[in-house]
């Protein structure tokens, strides 16, 4: 197929960095003589004809801002096959001829559904903050996530030396432990609770009495939303009752997703979405483009969608040993 027209969307939740890919995308594009069309809203915005042709100078001046000025978004609409008909049809009278799409694993069920139903040119950049996806060691906004709930724990460690207590510090993650392994290592917390790996309780109430006995007058301990164990509130209550500890909990929620993006993510995302456009240029199709040990590599979307990433365990290892 003969691609003159590429359109970008961005999906699903947002991530600091996306306009940095975005901004890769299309001057990449338009310096290599394709049209580029930004589909705002996310696949909604493809199903409900809201597409402007983009230029060089519409991208200028967002490398460093958060969210995405095209807007992210998700779609009922889009999971109905009618819903899907109508994006193409609008991507018909765009002319559009391929479609790179910057999300998470959601995003690209949506993507390879319409690549295999309609037989599109279909790219993905791995955009979330999860960092979940499998083919690439990170994802778009990963890292600037990480450096919030650093900072966020940072201060509450100080608080928590004053007053002699133990903070329970909840960061996103449903399915994937990534940011609280991380922030956790990082800002020494003493323990780590993510959904990859089984949560022994007795054995963190163990660590933290053994700290105390030693003089130490604070704790933190780093739960991903999805662990086993429960969220921050019902692991604090429990460690309470074990420990008789002053425990008190703070919720980062969706402060992880927003703010300026780190510099590692701007070069992350400048990269992918450079790769992204020579990736329709050299004819593939169907892929995620990724990074690993530094190098782009291109994955098949249902790998990306359908294997598991898992952690590295001696990043827990380490912290273990050095809470004591």
């Amino acid at each position: 197929m003969n691609v003159k027209t590429i359109g970008v969307i961005a999906s699903g939740g947002d991530s600091s960095g996306m306009n940095a890919a975005l901004r890769a995308v299309v001057r990449m594009a338009v310096n290599n003589n394709f049209k580029v069309k930004g589909i705002y809203g996310g696949y909604q915005g493809l199903i409900e004809d809201n597409i402007k042709e983009f230029s060089s100078r519409d991208v200028s001046g967002i490398i460093h801002e958060g969210g995405v000025i095209i807007f992210s978004g998700r779609s009922d609409d889009f999971k109905s096959y009618d819903g899907r008909c109508k994006a193409v049809e609008n991507m018909k009278k765009h002319s559009i001829d391929a479609l790179v799409v910057i999300g998470g694993d959601g995003s690209f069920k949506g993507l390879s559904i319409l690549i295999n139903e309609h037989k599109i040119i279909g790219i993905g950049i791995p955009g979330t903050i999860d960092n979940d996806l499998y083919g690439t060691d990170w994802t778009i906004g990963f890292d600037t996530a990480v450096n919030v709930a650093v900072e966020a724990i940072d201060r509450l460690r100080d608080t928590a030396t004053s007053h002699d207590r133990l903070f329970i510090v909840e960061v996103m993650g449903r399915s994937a432990g990534y940011i609280a392994l991380y922030s956790g290592l990082a800002s020494g917390s003493e323990a780590i609770l993510i959904p990859e790996t089984p949560t022994d309780l007795d054995r963190v109430c163990k660590i933290l009495q053994e700290g105390k006995l030693k003089g130490k007058r604070s704790s933190i301990i780093v739960v991903a939303e999805g662990d086993e164990s429960g969220g921050a509130f019902s692991i604090a209550d429990k460690i309470k009752n074990k420990t008789g500890w002053d425990t008190r909990v703070s919720v980062l929620g969706h402060i992880q997703r927003g703010g300026r993006p780190t510099a590692f993510d701007r070069i992350i995302a400048s990269r992918m979405g450079v790769a992204a456009v020579k990736s329709i240029m050299e004819g593939k199709n169907n892929v995620m483009v990724g990074i690993i040990n530094d190098q782009i590599v291109y994955t098949p979307l249902q790998d990306a969608i359908e294997k598991k990433k898992n952690p590295n365990p001696s990043y827990l290892e380490t912290a273990e040993i050095l809470s004591q």
